[in-house]
């Protein structure tokens, strides 16, 4: 086994990068045999059937060469069509769309297009701990604002509080539903984000991967409000449960979208034929797939925030996604890190630390129930029984 030699060296800015809290924490669980575990944002149903034939087709048909970089044409029409209708914001196949290998490098693509060194991305926690690291590795500064005071939302107020205090802001990041809390803003709150977004001249970066999976509320996009500042990023991986077939989008202006195509190129090239084609296919036909999926988490979100809340965690409400946001008993004062760990080696039930998600996460854990109705069963049970002992060992 080849080890480096002593006169090479690497980047600073990669050896500063901190592993995902949540992976970290999930790979130390994951050994623990028996283990149920709530803790991955990934849904435990299968793809449609049809987009999955719709992948298979393309691979026997020997469509195993380049597509063009930004997405093939038929695809970048069906994103154009779906975002037409969903938020009523038309964007041009040819020159507002790139389809991208999951939100993910979308997200890349945005920080490293519209930020100079000098310049700052806010984000608002807990969200998922992605943003703050690409951030580092583009070499831009970013503000993490704590919002768990607001109901784990990025109030108007609290934004031109922190404008008028950091000038160098040139963007803002939002991601709702939110991972991990569930919490979506109603369209008077986006209004209002908007008109401070507009009067201090910055981007936003709307990360709506979730917008799909909602619960008894209509989701307004903040690109419909300003698509002239707005980088609109989504993809199939939630609402079709396709993770792995690493297929989403990004939209907006074309004077941002040509340079946002360059850095997307240098990236990646372009994404994988097949994963297109089943895209095309699940935007062009899956609507009833999505309402079918949305229902059975709907179902599991509401079974799950009642045995919590029956149980004494106070539980952030969610409105979409699927996960329960849960505070932890108060004898764990803020420490989430503790108490999932616990839960994990003496009841067998992964969850995942708050403080992963960034400040405004610490001593919350989040439960995804993007798990079968069984799993979830049990896993209320254990957590019941988990409590009832440590309280007897007071």
């Amino acid at each position: 086994m080849p080890e480096l030699a002593n006169d090479l060296h690497f980047s600073e800015k990669v050896q500063n990068l901190k592993p995902s809290g949540i992976r970290i924490f999930d790979n130390k669980v994951s050994k623990i045999p028996g283990i149920i575990k709530l803790t991955l944002g990934e849904p435990d149903l299968n793809t449609p059937e049809h987009v999955k034939q719709a992948a298979i087709e393309s691979i026997k048909n020997n469509d195993s060469h380049y597509a063009p970089q930004k997405g093939k044409r038929e695809l970048l029409e069906a994103i154009s069509n779906f975002l037409a209708q969903k938020i009523q914001v038309k964007y041009d196949p040819e020159s507002e769309i790139v389809a991208t290998v999951g939100a993910t490098e979308a997200i890349n693509a945005a920080i490293f297009t519209l930020l100079n060194p000098e310049d700052k991305i806010l984000v608002p926690t807990p969200v998922f701990s992605l943003y703050w690291p690409v951030a580092n590795l583009a070499g831009v500064q970013y503000s993490l604002v704590n919002t768990a005071v607001d109901n784990f939302k990025l109030t108007a107020e609290k934004l031109e509080t922190t404008l008028k205090t950091e000038p160098n802001i040139k963007a803002i990041i939002l991601n709702y539903p939110t991972n991990p809390t569930g919490v979506e803003y109603t369209k008077e709150e986006i209004k209002q984000l908007a008109q401070i977004i507009r009067k201090y001249h910055l981007y936003v970066i709307t990360d709506e991967i979730y917008s799909s999976l909602t619960y008894g509320v209509d989701h307004y996009s903040i690109a419909t409000e300003i698509p002239e500042r707005a980088l609109y990023i989504s993809g199939l991986s939630k609402s079709h449960a396709m993770t792995g077939y690493r297929l989403g989008y990004i939209a907006g202006p074309k004077k941002v979208m040509e340079q946002v195509s360059k850095v997307h190129g240098l990236m990646v090239t372009t994404t994988t034929d097949s994963s297109q084609a089943a895209a095309i296919e699940a935007l062009n036909n899956g609507y009833e797939d999505v309402e079918k999926y949305r229902k059975i988490y709907e179902k599991r979100r509401k079974f799950v925030f009642n045995e919590l809340t029956n149980l004494g965690f106070d539980v952030v409400n969610p409105q979409g996604a699927f996960y329960i946001f849960a505070k932890i008993p108060a004898k764990y004062g803020k420490d989430d890190m503790q108490f999932a760990l616990d839960l994990a080696f003496k009841k067998k039930v992964g969850v995942t630390p708050g403080s992963a998600f960034g400040p405004g996460g610490e001593g919350y854990v989040r439960l995804s129930y993007a798990s079968s109705d069984d799993s979830l069963r049990i896993a209320m049970k254990r957590i019941s029984e988990f409590l009832k002992e440590d309280n007897e060992d007071d």
